[in-house]
């Protein structure tokens, strides 16, 4: 017997957490998982709240205010306790009906990590536009070989996220973090069924904190374990273009110029001088820094208000 922890983070969507957990406890019952569902309450300010609490089996933790679908979905995968993780959204465009194919694809290839591929979006134009946008710039920064690392969709085995904590938009690139780290990730086309209740969540914000954090995950994939070689290797360049502007200044001094008609060689030579020697101690303290990292516990990035479960 399967044992699945199915993790929906939930925010302001009162129309559709009633019809998305009939149709996960239906899928998990007809494929005889052992199962919980664990809904989280990212601060709604409807009654997505009160509707969950009137439902069983349900795993319910409800946030002090709003932090996020990343956090939110962070203390859901914290909460379960069952072999295999599922993610999905709360706003029914994800199908439950293809959580069991997805366990399957992953168990039969041997993968840590099942990404669903959304290839027919039932979004609006400028929300796809966007989203091929940021998955342009995810394939140049981050390579996951992935083609979707916005669908919510995805199984993972439950050792993926031992000693991991999200936070930011990561919750968008959690298959990039986990290749990172050596888990092995595939991807499997999924249904993918437009909104039919409430309103999404996605806005200009959301994208720009998306493309920061995207930057993030590509420093932490090049390096997070040697800081000092970004740095460093900036150092050096700066350094060198310090050393030409030096010789630029003694040619000039050489062919008769005084320093005082042309002050910008000098200038420009102790400003990167400056600026090598600055990226050098940037490298050093980032080190320290990593190390120290690696050696303490990291908190949580939220809180948590309450949580109910329902058997």
């Amino acid at each position: 017997m399967k044992s699945i922890s199915v993790v929906v983070p939930v925010y302001n969507e009162e129309g559709n957490v009633e019809e998305l957990h009939r149709e996960i406890k239906q899928v998990c019952e007809e494929n005889q998982y052992e199962y919980e569902i664990i809904f989280i309450n990212d601060g709604s300010s409807d009654q997505t709240g009160k509707i969950c609490r009137t439902l069983s089996p349900l795993k319910y933790i409800e946030f002090r205010k709003n932090f996020g679908q990343t956090a939110a979905m962070d203390a859901g995968i914290k909460a379960a306790k069952h072999e295999y993780i599922v993610t999905m959204d709360g706003d029914c465009q994800n199908d439950p009906a293809d959580i069991p194919m997805m366990i399957e694809y992953l168990e039969e290839n041997n993968l840590d990590v099942v990404s669903g591929w959304r290839k027919n979006r039932k979004d609006t134009f400028m929300k796809r536009f966007v989203s091929r946008g940021a998955n342009f710039l995810r394939h140049l920064l981050v390579h996951d070989g992935i083609h979707d690392s916005g669908c919510s969709l995805k199984v993972y085995r439950r050792e993926c996220f031992k000693g991991v904590t999200l936070y930011g938009e990561q919750h968008r690139f959690i298959p990039a973090i986990l290749k990172i780290k050596g888990f092995t990730v595939g991807e499997v086309v999924v249904h993918h069924r437009a909104r039919t209740a409430g309103i999404t969540k996605y806005n200009w914000s959301r994208t720009i904190k998306g493309f920061v954090d995207m930057i993030s995950v590509w420093f932490w994939n090049k390096y997070a374990a040697r800081p000092m070689h970004l740095m460093g290797g900036l150092g050096i360049l700066s350094g060198l273009i310090g050393f030409g502007c030096g010789i630029w200044s003694i040619v000039l001094f050489c062919l008769g110029y005084k320093m005082s008609d042309n002050m910008i060689p000098p200038i420009l030579t102790v400003f990167f001088i400056i600026i090598g020697i600055l990226m050098f101690v940037f490298g050093l303290m980032s080190e320290i820094l990593m190390k120290t990292y690696y050696g303490v516990h990291v908190d949580t990035p939220y809180t948590i208000k309450e949580v109910v479960d329902n058997h």
